[in-house]
């Protein structure tokens, strides 16, 4: 499977979900980062931090995928 497969075939719901937490760190994020007041050096290095995990977690999430026909069975 190539990538550009692999990015269009269908995501787990659990990813997806996963995926719009991150995106939503991504844009927290950069709202810290853009803010137009003062704010402490602290507060606007977390702030790229927000943006870095939200975008390793959306490209992570963005790239599992699910084999039709398959399915995953627990061995207990």
């Amino acid at each position: 499977m190539t990538i550009a497969e692999r990015l269009k075939s269908p995501t787990p719901k659990f990813f997806k979900k996963l995926r719009n937490l991150g995106l939503g760190l991504v844009a927290a994020g950069g709202v810290i980062v853009a803010s137009p007041i003062a704010i402490p050096a602290l507060v606007v290095s977390i702030g790229g931090y927000f943006i870095v995990a939200g975008s390793v977690t959306t490209a992570v999430c963005q790239a599992v995928t699910t084999e039709e026909g398959k399915e995953e069975k627990c061995s207990n």
